[in-house]
């Protein structure tokens, strides 16, 4: 398994495994962002969009492959106002529901972690639909639970999700 960060023009490479990832996990109806059925499109100019946060410095993404093959990624948005300079929002936590239960979440986190600390970034926030498997994994991983936001967002198929919200501070 290998985890690593892609560059600009990497990210704009890995476009269709991005979007083969995105559609395995709305298909497995995870609070994604999108709805169902699939908007290949849509879902297309939301990793284009990513790609160009990258090439600009304002995202890290960190893919795992599998001989060659994306098998999971995770992104941080990095705050761009003044007085947020030192926080990251993480993002989209995806590993196929195939290679799932073998650590791999935890690798990217690292590695996410990892550069987001040299890139002094040392307070980190995400949030992941309540109930979920991501959501009983993030305290593993030294999370903090803040709480939760009843019916923040929808389910791919419909029907309201609760949101649970987390935060790490990478300080020593």
């Amino acid at each position: 398994m290998d985890i690593r960060l892609l560059n600009g023009d990497e990210a704009e490479a890995a476009i269709p495994a991005l979007c083969a990832l995105l559609a395995d996990s709305i298909e497995d109806n995870a609070s994604m962002g999108f709805m169902a059925p699939y908007d290949a499109g849509a879902v297309e100019a939301f990793w284009r969009q990513v790609a160009a946060g990258v090439a600009a410095g304002a995202v890290i993404l960190a893919v795992a492959e599998e001989e060659g093959a994306l098998v999971g990624t995770v992104q941080a948005g990095l705050a761009q106002k003044p007085n947020q300079l030192h926080r990251g929002d993480v993002m989209k936590l995806i590993v196929l529901r195939a290679f799932r239960g073998r650590g791999i979440s935890r690798l990217l986190m690292e590695a996410l972690e990892a550069e987001c600390r040299k890139r002094d970034r040392w307070l980190l926030v995400l949030d992941t639909a309540t109930g979920s498997a991501a959501e009983a994994i993030y305290p593993r991983f030294g999370w903090n639970r803040v709480g939760v936001v009843p019916d923040y967002a929808l389910y791919p198929e419909g029907g309201y999700c609760d949101t649970t919200f987390f935060y790490k501070r990478l300080q020593d």
